[in-house]
């Protein structure tokens, strides 16, 4: 991920159940960092996918990581009250869901739902820079492309209001970690 892609990390709300006193980048990255040892189960398979999409392999670890943890924070495969399936966390109220919560496939749908979710930034917002589409697609990965309005106010209506920057910093952590 370019440097050119701003981000305050995560916020308070984020930062604060995973036992963390202070918010930001530096919070983003100790979560990132406590995910880590687990992702490493999955960076071939990461990797793989993300470069046949041409997307960083450490945007997707940083999404893996927000969503669940590397899949620590799932059960049978499940999240948020039963509805979000996988590491990446597909929806099933508005997609099928795809392979094993663990599986290559599952890791390529959800990648495949981010790059349909920074196309649909670029094409909503085709005057803001590669970067600012990057991250607003990461925001409309979480809370839809509809409630990416502004780019200063992408994450409001995400969860915790931080999503997009908080997965920037996590990412910028796994790119400097071989991702």
């Amino acid at each position: 991920l370019s440097d050119y892609v701003e981000t305050t990390g995560a916020s308070e709300r984020t930062a604060k159940p995973e036992g963390l006193g202070y918010a930001g980048v530096a919070a983003s990255e100790k979560i990132a960092e406590r995910d880590l040892k687990n992702m490493d189960k999955y960076k071939e398979t990461i990797t793989k996918v993300a470069n046949s999409k041409c997307i960083p392999p450490s945007l997707v670890a940083a999404i893996i990581s927000r969503e669940s943890h590397a899949g620590t924070a799932l059960k049978d495969g499940w999240g948020d009250h039963g509805n979000a399936f996988g590491l990446t966390q597909v929806d099933k109220r508005y997609h099928q869901v795809h392979g094993a919560w663990n599986s290559e496939e599952h890791i390529k749908q959800g990648t495949d739902i981010l790059c349909q979710s920074i196309t649909d930034i670029q094409k909503k917002f085709p005057t803001w820079s590669k970067e600012q589409q990057l991250k607003g697609g990461i925001s409309a990965y979480n809370a839809g492309t509809r409630n990416v309005r502004t780019y200063e106010g992408m994450d409001v209506g995400t969860t915790h209001n931080d999503y997009a920057n908080d997965v920037v910093a996590r990412a910028k952590f796994f790119q400097r970690n071989g991702y």
